[in-house]
Order: structure tokens, then C-alpha cells, then sequence
């Protein structure tokens, strides 16, 4: 519904495709891919993942913000989405946990957002040509104008997100999932198993799941050298999430093939996969439109989970080694989804299991990491 005093916004894309409607967050200008999720909830979720950096978002389901915000469902520290994109936007949310609605919180952390538009058409237009560069501006409402800014964007191909989102420093983090998450287990879990987990972008529900089955999560920057990764004696190393384009983390690639020699047990999540994925030899290209959403189809024969997906970069199939075998595919496109190493203890999904909301088939490959560490520690 249009508010009263709603402020006129624009966006246009790198093709000249221009959307009109009405500002909702920070007043500004922002450039970046525009990508589209379509999960029907976890919105919060989805804007403080750091895999989102860089990037526009276009929410499919209609209405946006109906359950508002709270601290609790931060990703991070703040909003990694450059811009959003919704049809309706709802200003009043109705739900016993939240403190905030979405257009507060996006004013507060400084992130502009576009509603009124036709939703349903830019997402067939991404689907149909792609993710592409665009930008959304208050300021800026001269359609010749703010596409000439869009033109000077970078690809995502071929850019290096990680160094800007990594973190500075080393920290070890003790929160557990709260316990409306918790899962049932039946590893018997020595404490502790200490993980290294490198932060090329991750989510604080990874660290929570790692430190719920019984984990001490050291996380450290991106660039730290594998001699001070191996320094901490970690029972096995954890590959994160993030941003960007995979093959351009090259300090990343290098870190995890000097690790991958010390034989410990290795767990990937989306970007933490791909980066898994080259370090043994495979190469990555980059999705039409990516797979952003709650319910993707992934598993390998006749064994499906549904899974929480968000990339847009994937491993090509004829690029794995003979000591590589797939564990899981996206049954919607049959890319790669899940890989392992034949004879060491390395394995890694191109999608979610910590996802929250989302679901939790894939849970149990937090379990099974814990086995592999264990069965090294004998």
C-alpha cells in the first residue's frame, strides 16, 4: 500500500530496462547486481548474509516486512545487500519478536529500497536474460543519468568480494543455536573438537550449528596463512560461505591447497564448496540467474533433500578429478550440489544445511563432520 508521504525511486538495469516506484529505507543511490530470492520468509536472514554483498535484491513473494526485525535473525553485524526490491512493503509488522519494521531498520543501516514496482516482470526479465547491474536511487530520477552510473559497475565475474567482507580478526565463538532450533542427535560428541573456520563471508548460523554439535569455532580472516591455521592443532577445518566470484579468491584457493596436504577433515558450505572444488583441481563459471530461495531440490539417486540455496557461481561437472565424486546435484539443473574426496576426508554442499528459517533436511552434515574429526582423532 502507498503511504502518503512516499518519496518517488528508480531503478534501472544495465540494459536500459527502467522501473519506477517508491522509496522505502535510506534515501541514496546504489549500484549492484540485481539478483531475485523466492523464499516466502527469512528476509532478515537473507539481507545480512554476506554472500548477498554486492548485490540487489528482489524479494518474489508480494508482500515484505509483515514480521518486522529483531537482532536475533542477523546474519552479521549488518545489512549485506546493497538495495532491495519488493511489490508491497509493509510498514506495520505483527509479530511477538520483533523490535523494528523493515523500512526502520534499512534507514538505520543506511540501505536504500524500491516498492510499487512489477516484481513479476523483473523477475522474468532476470530469468530470462540474467542477473545483470543495475541501480536503485531517491536521488537520481533521470533515467539516462542513473544508467550511465550503472555502466562503470564491475561484473561479478571475475571480482573478489572476500577481502572487503572477511573479518579482521580472530575470534572463537561459543553461541549455540537457540533452542526453538535445536535438533536431536546421536553423535556422542567429545568436547572439544576444535574447528578453524575461515571467513570468506560466513553466517552466524553456521557457527552456531558447529558450536551446537559440540565445536570450539576459532574463525580467522581469509588471508591467514595455513602455517597459523594448523597452529591451533584444529581437528578439522571449516570452509565458509561468502561472496563474489570464487575463482577470483585466489589467496583463499592457495591457504586451502596448503591445508588440504595436512590431511584434516574439511566441511564446505557454498563458497567454502567452490573454493574446495578448485583447490583439488575443478574449475567454476557463473549461473545464468544463480539459485536464491527455500526450496531447492538437491540430492542423488532417488534421495532428495530440500535445501536453502544462494549463489550464483557453481563447479563444472567435467572439470572434477577422477579422486571427486559428486554426492549431490541440483535437481533443477542438475549443477553440481554436493561433492566429496574418494579417499580423504574432505567434503563440501553447494547450499545451506544451517539455513534458519529454511529446512533442515541437510542438518546431519554438521553430524557427519563431527564423525570424520572423531574417527581422525583415533
Amino acid at each position: 500500500m502507498l503511504r502518503p508521504n512516499a518519496q518517488p525511486a528508480l531503478l534501472v538495469l544495465a540494459d536500459g530496462t527502467t522501473y519506477r516506484g517508491w522509496s522505502f529505507g535510506a534515501a541514496g543511490t546504489t549500484v549492484g547486481e540485481v539478483v531475485f530470492n523466492t523464499g516466502m520468509t527469512g528476509y532478515q536472514e537473507v539481507l545480512t548474509d554476506p554472500s548477498y554483498s554486492g548485490q540487489i535484491i528482489t524479494f518474489t513473494y508480494p508482500e515484505l516486512g509483515n514480521t518486522g526485525v529483531n537482532p536475533g535473525d542477523e546474519e552479521s553485524a549488518t545489512v549485506q545487500a546493497k538495495a532491495v526490491i519488493a511489490r508491497n512493503v509493509t510498514h506495520r509488522p505483527s509479530n511477538w519478536r520483533s523490535t523494528q519494521s523493515l523500512p526502520e531498520y534499512l534507514q538505520e543501516k543506511n540501505i536504500p529500497g524500491i516498492y510499487g514496482i512489477d516484481t513479476r516482470s523483473l523477475t522474468r526479465k532476470l530469468r530470462e536474460y540474467g542477473a545483470i547491474n543495475g541501480a536503485v536511487s531517491t536521488e537520481i530520477l533521470d533515467p539516462q543519468r542513473l544508467l550511465e552510473i550503472v555502466e562503470q559497475a564491475p561484473d561479478m565475474a571475475g571480482l573478489n568480494l572476500v577481502k572487503d567482507i572477511t573479518t579482521d580478526r580472530v575470534y572463537e565463538w561459543s553461541e549455540e543455536t537457540e533452542a526453538e532450533w535445536e535438533f536431536a542427535s546421536s553423535t556422542n560428541i567429545e568436547r572439544p573438537l576444535t574447528v578453524v573456520a575461515i571467513d570468506f563471508g560466513v553466517k552466524r548460523n553456521i557457527l552456531r550449528r558447529l558450536a551446537s554439535y559440540g565445536c570450539k569455532v576459532i574463525v580467522v580472516p581469509a588471508h591467514t596463512p595455513s602455517a597459523e591455521i594448523l597452529a591451533y592443532n584444529p581437528d578439522g577445518i571449516f570452509l565458509s560461505n561468502g561472496p563474489g566470484d570464487p575463482a577470483a579468491v585466489k589467496e583463499g584457493i592457495a591457504v586451502t591447497k596448503e591445508l588440504l596436504a595436512a590431511e584434516k577433515p574439511t566441511f564446505g558450505i557454498c563458497m567454502g564448496h567452490q573454493i574446495l572444488g578448485l583447490s583439488l583441481g575443478a574449475e567454476t563459471f557463473k549461473l545464468k540467474f544463480g539459485h536464491r530461495g527455500l526450496n531447492q531440490p538437491a540430492g542423488l539417486q532417488k534421495q532428495i533433500e530440500i535445501t536453502s540455496q544462494n549463489h550464483g557461481f557453481a563447479i563444472a561437472t567435467e572439470s572434477l578429478g577422477a579422486d571427486v565424486e559428486i554426492t549431490h546435484l541440483n535437481l533443477n539443473d542438475q549443477t553440481v550440489a554436493g561433492l566429496r574426496h574418494k579417499t580423504l576426508p574432505f567434503f563440501s554442499v553447494q547450499y545451506h544445511p544451517e539455513a534458519s528459517p529454511g529446512p533442515h533436511d541437510a542438518d546431519y552434515l554438521f553430524e557427519n563432520f563431527v564423525k570424520l574429526m572423531q574417527a581422525a582423532k583415533t
